[in-house]
């Protein structure tokens, strides 16, 4: 190689692409390739603002600027649509959530030698960046990371990990730690003491046989379109309160003036609740704790949703169910929703407001709904894991 080369775009997983299609680590759009290997930055590369890049795998894309975050994620939505042949739609412009923003994370532990490590897992291995700073979790959650460090290395031994789950809901942060329970006087004194020094919502342990709540001063409440929901431990929201803001808004966008609607895998509520002011929602969930607490969160706020335990991988809704709506909700997980998305192609509804966390599955799903009638209208891009390659979306669909 004789003559540097330009890199032109950024792959989904996050290299830098030559436009002979060489994959650069790390790589930013106008960086150049030089023949002997390294980079000349172009002006699309940003300094990564924290010292674990390259090694944590929490982050991929520190090293492009927002600009290039946001072609990143709507080209990510595009590229899986044109390898399923759907027609592109009109696009709305992309969010992108800030930094600091993330109020649902995870992270793990492990021993180094007599170093006790908390962090996420470096990319593509099982090893534990042990994390001195974190640029996208709130922070409410980092400054938990310490005073965790300091609790559980003297209680858990060199062959055990565990896992922490944090969260930031209505009251504080609720906290989950996984594979440990506590034992004796002097540990559950000491569980009192984490609990009311920092402040913390909750605090619950899990070690094989589901959560058990040691700390929770008044009850733990997430709150969705203005209503406080119960909070399992750990359960299911969006990352960050502005990606659901935005997916939100969408939603509401496309469900219009409909007046029963239909939310499917509606989880704790999140575009439920959104939506219920004035009209008639029916919810479909599997995860029964998720259910319950939306349920019971709706008649206390005086809503019409009605609620049904559902699984709907093994029972979709069937069109005759599906037409008595005007619209569609539907949240399913990164697999998509292949089974209720056949019995939708096959139903009337004259709106579907589809939210997803995965372009693959969705732009398969797309395809099933455009065979069947539909015509793919709108999409809203949202990037709320900033600096990563996980990308979320809301499609609009409409009957033609």
């Amino acid at each position: 190689m004789t003559e540097a080369s330009e890199i032109i775009r950024i792959a989904s997983r996050g290299d830098g692409v030559t436009a002979d299609g060489r994959h650069v680590p790390f790589a930013a759009p106008g960086d150049r390739l030089n023949p002997g290997g390294g980079l000349t930055y172009g002006a699309h590369h940003a300094e990564p603002p924290c010292p674990h890049f390259q090694l944590c795998g929490g982050c991929q894309l520190q090293h492009l600027d927002d600009a290039t975050l946001k072609t990143f994620v709507r080209d990510r939505i595009v590229h899986a649509l044109v390898a399923q042949d759907v027609p592109l739609p009109e696009f709305m412009p992309v969010h992108i959530s800030p930094a600091h923003g993330r109020r649902r994370v995870a992270v793990r532990s492990a021993w180094a030698g007599k170093q006790f490590q908390l962090g996420f897992s470096s990319e593509k291995s099982h090893r534990i960046v042990d994390l001195k700073q974190c640029d996208i979790m709130a922070p409410e959650l980092f400054a938990l990371l310490e005073p965790l460090r300091a609790f559980l290395a003297p209680r858990i031994g060199p062959k055990r990990n565990v896992e922490i789950k944090l969260v930031l809901i209505d009251q504080g942060v609720d906290v989950l730690i996984e594979n440990w329970s506590p034992e004796g006087l002097e540990t559950h004194e000491a569980v009192t003491a984490l609990a009311t020094t920092h402040n913390l919502a909750r605090l619950s342990t899990d070690d094989g046989y589901g959560p058990t709540t040691y700390w929770e001063p008044e009850p733990a409440t997430i709150t969705l379109g203005g209503v406080a929901v119960a909070y399992p431990p750990y359960g299911f929201l969006q990352a960050t309160p502005d990606g659901e803001q935005a997916l939100s808004l969408a939603v509401a966008e496309i469900v219009g003036d409909a007046r029963l609607v239909a939310d499917l895998f509606s989880g704790l509520g999140t575009f439920a609740f959104g939506v219920a002011s004035g009209r008639k929602v029916f919810a479909a969930e599997a995860e029964r704790a998720a259910l319950l607490a939306m349920k019971a969160a709706a008649g206390k706020a005086g809503l019409q949703i009605f609620a049904e335990h559902r699984d709907l991988f093994r029972r979709p809704l069937t069109p005759d169910e599906l037409n008595r709506f005007a619209a569609v909700i539907l949240d399913p997980p990164r697999a998509g929703a292949r089974e209720q998305v056949a019995e939708l192609a096959r139903a009337q509804v004259a709106r579907i407001a589809y939210v997803s966390c995965n372009p693959s599955s969705f732009a398969r799903d797309a395809k099933v709904l455009i065979a069947g009638g539909y015509r793919l209208a709108r999409i809203w891009p949202v990037g709320q894991f900033r600096w990563s390659t996980h990308v979320e979306l809301a499609g609009e669909f409409t009957r033609q």
